[in-house]
């Protein structure tokens, strides 16, 4: 996507207390549009199962790590399309590179790019984009940004933004068959009924988008916390509480409703989302909360398998000697892990 000075930015930036952040979305064309590069050809032989991941990818500041992990990684063999949430574009944490090029350069996928939010704290941001991308193998025939409903505005939070969490709809052209490809990431900074609002949107434009019978699959980083995540006391004294933790873990959709909403709308998540803890949330000295934040869930497809991938450094014993991943010495690659499934139509 095309820059903005940093001058511009903060210009743009001052005018969200008086006009709110959409108003202001509405004078960004980065905002408007869901950039597609299909930069491969199709695949020749059509398989009879679909290799479906999420994974968030946290800005993409191990880039060069998390290419290594994707391309070497035995159980990321032969993905299909690849739900990414939290990409840079043109940001000084992440080496001011277009993350999402980058990544669909090394390992060779077409990609969709969606802008959620413009930085604004750091001078140095060539850009400061940050959003989500879809990764594909097959054909991308058309892309929408869908900007979802305000929970938080990030513009007085200390990392101060412009933008709205955001989904990316997708057409896939897979053997000359379409299917929906949509990817969803909602706002950490509210409650159920908050991020089940935003899920409402994106059920909206899958109506508008796709005939009934179009095999669809969403995923992404739902931020399923089991609690408002503006509710600081009350997410310690959770995680203070291992028993009641394990409780929300293991029946996430009793306090998520965003889950039960999908089965409303055709989509099932239990058989293709991970039985595991998808996110390691930093907790005061040191220590973490496993959460389950990452999901896939379809219509008009089938599970065949599915797992969930670590990408703390110490698990990742089968990474090739030289590479950027084996000499990588920190503790995780991102704090989520990547969840992945195999899928047939049904």
């Amino acid at each position: 996507m095309q820059g903005m000075s940093y001058e511009k930015r903060i210009a743009l930036g001052n005018q969200v207390p008086t006009l709110g952040q959409f108003q202001v979305i509405k004078q960004i064309p980065q905002y408007q549009t869901c950039e597609v590069h299909n930069l491969v050809p199709a695949p020749k032989n059509v398989p009879e199962t679909l290799k479906h991941v999420v994974f968030n990818i946290e800005r993409g500041v191990t880039l060069h790590e998390t290419i290594d992990f994707l391309k070497m990684c035995p159980d990321l063999k032969d993905i299909d399309i690849i739900y990414a949430n939290e990409l840079d574009d043109g940001a000084e944490r992440s080496g001011n590179q277009n993350v999402a090029m980058e990544i669909a350069k090394a390992i060779g996928m077409n990609y969709a790019y969606g802008l959620e939010f413009i930085e604004l704290v750091n001078p140095n941001d060539e850009k400061g984009f940050h959003g989500n991308a879809l990764f594909s193998r097959w054909p991308i025939r058309w892309a929408k940004a869908v900007h979802l409903p305000e929970q938080y505005n990030w513009y007085f939070d200390r990392q101060k933004r412009i933008g709205a969490r955001v989904g990316i709809v997708c057409s896939l052209d897979v053997g000359g068959r379409e299917v929906g490809a949509v990817v969803v990431h909602l706002e950490n900074r509210t409650d159920s009924a908050g991020r089940a609002a935003q899920m409402d949107a994106i059920y909206q434009e899958i109506q508008r988008s796709f005939a009934p019978d179009v095999p669809i699959m969403i995923g992404g980083d739902l931020n399923t916390n089991t609690f408002d995540g503006n509710d600081i006391p009350g997410f310690t004294k959770l995680f203070n509480d291992p028993k009641r933790l394990a409780e929300h873990m293991a029946k996430v959709e009793n306090y998520e409703r965003a889950l039960p909403q999908a089965e409303e709308h055709g989509f099932s998540y239990h058989e293709f989302s991970s039985t595991e803890g998808t996110r390691r949330k930093p907790m005061p000295n040191g220590a973490c909360m496993l959460l389950k934040l990452d999901w896939l869930m379809a219509r008009g497809m089938t599970c065949q398998e599915r797992g969930t991938i670590s990408t703390e450094t110490k698990d990742c014993t089968w990474a090739q000697p030289d590479s950027a991943l084996a000499k990588f010495t920190g503790k995780e690659l991102s704090d989520h892990n990547a969840c992945w499934a195999i899928c047939k139509f049904q």
